[in-house]
């Protein structure tokens, strides 16, 4: 038995990844899906493959040329794409007296080729196409006698009676006299050769199969799919022992403000949960590659974070360890008195305070994304700029120019820095990032953290308006912080202060600028409704800054918090239970 496999598109539904990348290469549980098929052919009784290839043929080259599957492979390149009936075509040479087999790339499955080829073998057929259910693919009309009658591509018709649609699964067997019906050169559609000898009379058969697994990847959905399925039975075994679950059910979770999908995988009593950082050609750098390293890094290092059972660097995608669905906003909501508020409280300001230090030594800034520290230049950019551009301008419509607050935006970013205590931050330490299991809490999304003012994450903490504490308690667990954390660091508790207040601007600004962002660039309008808390706190923040002379900024801030407030917004401001 021979074999075509078809690799030569450009992949477009899998762009921008397939501009350098091709499609075939795209690797499934560590694999290329162009080398599984090879395996999959092999292990039907295959004993040579030829492979078409155009779009980054070079790369599928030297894939092929790097690679022993026991069997010869062979480069067909075609300079112009040639189409299905093209490829073959091309290999008439390469065919000889037996059926051949023909598959697309870009699928995953276990279907039974040997038995699909003997089948067709034994009853002499021209052309046998491997059909299934799978709506909305259904596209091809089959009769009861297993016979194609005709394709939805060339009739807009609807099904004629005693006929029902299936799915073709990109497998084609036919024997070499198809070869004699392809037009002798330029590009041919298969599909409109089998049309033909449909309208000839001649019959086109279809083996029609269940029970099996398939999957193609034709869209990064697709993609991530037969990812998940090749690779969660195993993570899912090396966890929780046993044998690999027949059955994993996949759900989507609400998800953050980030592009992150996020999913919980559950089979009977066992759960994962899977972190879709999108496809990552290049992990250096990338949002995936924080979030691993750091993650892999405060596990190691005896913080309260989700271990980390799998991850596969191209596909972007992460198992991890599933801590429930309760966060430390709802179990605040949940909480019947004011000491059961503080007492979660206190228990996060001693992760925070280990957080600070038990990691930071060992800490590799290589690790991160977007920057390496928390700095004056990043206060500069993702604080004070991203306020402006994000919330004044692109939410409030302000047209405000920068260059008019960049010098007192300059004080506050150096004075933040010259107060600093370092050490290691998550930089968005705040209440739906803190998960609650059994009492204890647990932190999550932790790819943002770097070296910075340790400051910062106790501001995005008691600042944070998903929560909005009132002021007699966030000023106890102020008090609460700083003495431990300046005993623990060795550092001047006005120092300390200094700082914190520093850094309740600099994150106030930035919480104004990614709730603008998301409500009017990412469309999560959900996020508007806790703009009048955030707006309404930035001019007392100002204010008990010392030494710093703010005008126009405290200017601003009392603007947007008049706009705000008009907008009718709910402020998200959490009544407090009676005592």
């Amino acid at each position: 038995m021979k074999a075509l496999i078809l690799a030569a598109g450009f992949g477009t539904r899998l762009a921008p990844y397939t501009d350098t990348i091709p499609k075939a290469l795209f690797p499934v549980g560590g694999t290329p899906v162009l080398g599984r098929m090879i395996v999959h052919l092999k292990r039907a009784g295959c004993t040579e493959v030829a492979v078409n290839t155009h779009h980054l043929a070079d790369q599928i080259h030297a894939y092929l040329s790097a690679s022993d599957f026991g069997l010869p492979v062979h480069l067909s390149r075609e300079t112009a794409i040639l189409g299905t009936g093209g490829a073959i075509r091309q290999l008439a040479a390469f065919w000889d007296a037996e059926p051949f087999v023909v598959v697309n790339a870009d699928i995953v499955t276990d279907i039974d080729i040997a038995r699909v080829y003997e089948t067709h073998r034994r009853a002499y057929r021209t052309v046998t196409l491997v059909m299934h259910d799978r709506p909305p693919f259904n596209q091809v009309w089959i009769d009861t006698n297993n016979c194609i009658r005709g394709f939805s591509r060339f009739s807009g018709r609807a099904t004629p009676p005693g006929q029902r649609k299936l799915a073709f699964t990109g497998i084609h067997v036919m024997d070499r006299r198809i070869v004699e019906r392809i037009p002798d050169h330029g590009f041919c559609d298969i599909i409109s050769v089998y049309q033909q000898m449909i309208d000839d009379g001649m019959p086109i058969h279809a083996h029609v199969t269940d029970g099996h697994y398939w999957q193609d990847m034709g869209d990064p959905q697709r993609y991530r799919d037969a990812v998940v399925d090749a690779m969660a039975a195993d993570v899912f075994q090396s966890v929780f022992g046993g044998t690999p679950p027949a059955a994993i059910d996949c759900r989507p979770l609400s998800g953050d403000g980030s592009d992150r999908g996020w999913f919980r995988l559950k089979s009977g009593t066992q759960q994962l949960i899977l972190a879709d950082h999108g496809i990552t050609p290049d992990p250096t750098g990338s949002e995936f590659n924080a979030f691993v390293n750091i993650g892999d890094h405060l596990y190691r290092s005896g913080l309260p974070v989700p271990r980390i059972h799998a991850r596969d660097p191209f596909s972007g995608l992460v198992f991890l360890e599933d801590l429930g669905d309760c966060h430390l906003q709802q179990a605040v909501n949940q909480a019947r008195t004011p000491d059961a508020v503080e007492r979660h409280y206190r228990q996060v300001i001693d992760v925070w305070i280990n957080l600070t230090a038990k990691a930071a030594d060992t800490f590799d800034p290589s690790w991160t994304c977007q920057s390496p520290a928390y700095d004056v230049a990043l206060i500069l950019e993702k604080e004070c700029r991203y306020f402006v551009d994000a919330f004044l301008n692109g939410f409030l419509n302000l047209a405000v120019d920068y260059a008019d607050l960049h010098k007192e935006f300059t004080q506050l970013a150096q004075a933040t820095m010259a107060n600093a205590i370092e050490g290691l931050i998550h930089r968005d330490f705040q209440s739906r990032n803190i998960m609650i299991r059994g009492g204890r809490p647990y932190l999550i999304d932790f790819q943002g953290a770097r070296k910075g003012p340790i400051q910062y994450d106790l501001a995005s903490l008691l600042i944070d308006p998903y929560i909005n504490l009132d002021t007699g308690l966030r000023q106890r667990l102020l008090q609460t912080a700083v003495e431990p954390v300046s005993h623990r660091r060795r550092c001047d508790p006005d120092q300390f202060m200094r700082g914190y207040h520093c850094c309740t601007v600099t994150r106030n600004l930035q919480m104004l600028g990614a709730f603008g962002f998301l409500s009017r660039v990412k469309k999560k309008t959900e996020f508007e409704k806790w703009i009048p808390a955030a707006a309404g706190m930035l001019e007392n923040h100002i204010q008990r800054l010392e030494g710093l002379h703010l005008p126009q900024l405290r200017a601003v801030a009392q603007k947007i918090a008049r706009l705000t407030a008009r907008r009718g917004v709910v402020t998200g401001k959490r009544k407090m239970p009676d005592p």
